[in-house]
């Protein structure tokens, strides 16, 4: 049954102030939800290559740790591969007890550090998309503020440099929930945070936030992707990901069966080192 959406009137990429209010908000959002799980849900593995849940929370602490020494050294242990530093530190910090990762979380809250390299943009990005990782290994619905959807979405859209990891749709997007328009072709209409979602080879989460909207607009979005709607599997050895959106080229939380995830946001994510 189709959902009516209401349109917020916004501009499009937020200040500085507004980032990080909305970081805030996901990682005390996170925090609470990662500290009332059982020790099962820890371990249940998600579409992020090998990482569990417990590997992809460890993740999003390590950015406000990080600094720039940490990374050269990282990078070293990796034999300069970034790929699989993010894997490798994630993985490491993931094997702390849950009660660490939780406090870790929560004591960023009200950090303004961003990863070496990186702004507060792309720990948003991170944080909505990861968030939604977890949220999808556990059968749950996590909500994500529009405003903060779009902002991440624009991020995505208009990177450069570092280049895209993700191929662009053939397609206009047009978010439901927001103000926000982009691409050329065949609209694809939905909320902003499934457009977020497909934008960055996450056709699985993408396809809830589809549903809870009007069913049609999965079908318009499997045009573009070119394949049929992904079936769910409990299981970490690969992702069911569309060519377009290979695993190779995927965001940097989706941790490849072979160990190698793709490069955060496009870019060498040094929030994959951190302060030991």
């Amino acid at each position: 049954m189709p959902v009516d959406w209401v349109v917020i009137p916004m501009v499009t990429v937020l200040d500085r102030d507004e980032l990080w209010r909305y970081v805030d908000q996901e990682r005390a959002g996170l925090a609470d939800l990662l500290e009332g799980l059982s020790p099962e849900e820890w371990e249940a593995p998600t579409l992020c290559g090998d990482w569990r849940v417990r590997d992809v929370a460890a993740h999003l602490t390590v950015g406000p740790r990080s600094h720039g020494r940490d990374v050269l050294r990282e990078l070293l242990r990796a034999h300069g591969d970034p790929h699989r530093m993010i894997h490798d530190v994630s993985v490491r910090e993931g094997r702390r007890p849950v009660g660490e990762i939780v406090a870790a979380l929560r004591s960023a809250v009200g950090s303004r550090r961003a990863a070496p390299g990186t702004t507060p943009h792309e720990t948003l990005l991170d944080l909505l998309v990861h968030g939604q990782d977890i949220a999808l290994a556990l059968g749950r619905e996590r909500e994500m503020p529009p405003a903060a959807a779009r902002d991440a979405a624009e991020r995505v859209w208009t990177m450069r440099f570092p280049p895209r990891p993700w191929p662009r749709p053939q397609a206009r997007l047009v978010a439901t929930d927001i103000d926000w328009t982009r691409g050329e072709g065949e609209e694809v209409r939905a909320p902003v945070a499934a457009l977020l979602l497909l934008l960055t080879g996450r056709p699985e989460a993408a396809r809830a936030w589809f549903r809870r909207a009007e069913e049609p607009l999965w079908s318009r979005a499997q045009c573009w992707l070119g394949c049929e709607p992904p079936t769910l599997r409990p299981t970490a050895t690969h992702r069911t990901v569309h060519p377009a959106a290979a695993q190779a080229t995927v965001h940097p939380a989706a941790a490849q069966t072979t160990g190698r995830p793709a490069a955060a946001h496009g870019t060498v994510h040094p929030a994959a080192a951190h302060k030991r």
